[in-house]
């Protein structure tokens, strides 16, 4: 069967679960009803871990990969993660622009034989917001507001990451074109949670 196979539909959810060691991600098929489907990977991340590899099981037993996440560490490859297969082939790559970040949170999602994805916060006075309320005093009162992400190419709508009011953070990712695989969409929206520099 195909690796793909699984990931044939072209919405997922993106749960995120906090412990005060990890933060957990849960990845699930998403119904025309917006209900959650069948799970299709979970990760975890250490917090105040210097490791920022992720590895995508396709269930919580853990006994089987889906996909990797692997922070490029080789000097000349630039800043980064590389998106892996179970037998280490490249899916794809993502990066953050950090100077456009400044700003609105920008990313450079790439894939093999594809031009590149670019991701930007939907909203610029959100991302504005979002600034604003990391330098005032109020690190105990979460940023409820929600926030989206729209990644396109010359233009043209590649995929969104939309976050979801909820007690848990969670993220609708909706694939709109049909080359793009679906296992880098699901590991550039979880980096938008773990990763990037608010």
């Amino acid at each position: 069967m195909d690796a793909t196979a699984a990931w044939a539909d072209r919405r997922f959810t993106v749960t995120q679960r906090s412990t005060l060691k990890a933060d957990r991600y849960l990845v699930t098929g998403t119904a025309p009803d917006g209900s959650d489907g069948p799970v299709l990977a979970c990760t975890e991340r250490r917090r105040f871990s210097f490791d920022r590899n992720l590895t995508f099981y396709t269930d919580a037993s853990r006994r089987e990969i889906a996909f990797t996440v692997e922070q490029r560490t080789a000097p000349g490859d630039g800043d980064g993660f590389d998106v892996l297969d179970p037998e280490g082939k490249p899916i794809g790559s993502f990066h953050e622009r950090v100077l456009a970040s400044l700003v609105r949170s920008t990313w450079v999602m790439r894939q093999p034989g594809a031009p590149d994805a670019v991701g930007r916060e939907r909203n610029r006075f959100v991302a504005v917001l979002r600034r604003a309320w990391d330098v005032l005093p109020l690190e105990l009162v979460p940023f409820a507001w929600p926030y989206h992400f729209d990644f396109e190419t010359d233009g043209k709508p590649v995929m969104s990451v939309d976050r979801k009011i909820a007690l848990r953070d969670r993220y609708l990712v909706e694939v709109t074109v049909p080359g793009l695989d679906p296992r880098l969409a699901v590991a550039q929206a979880v980096a938008l949670d773990t990763y990037q520099g608010r």
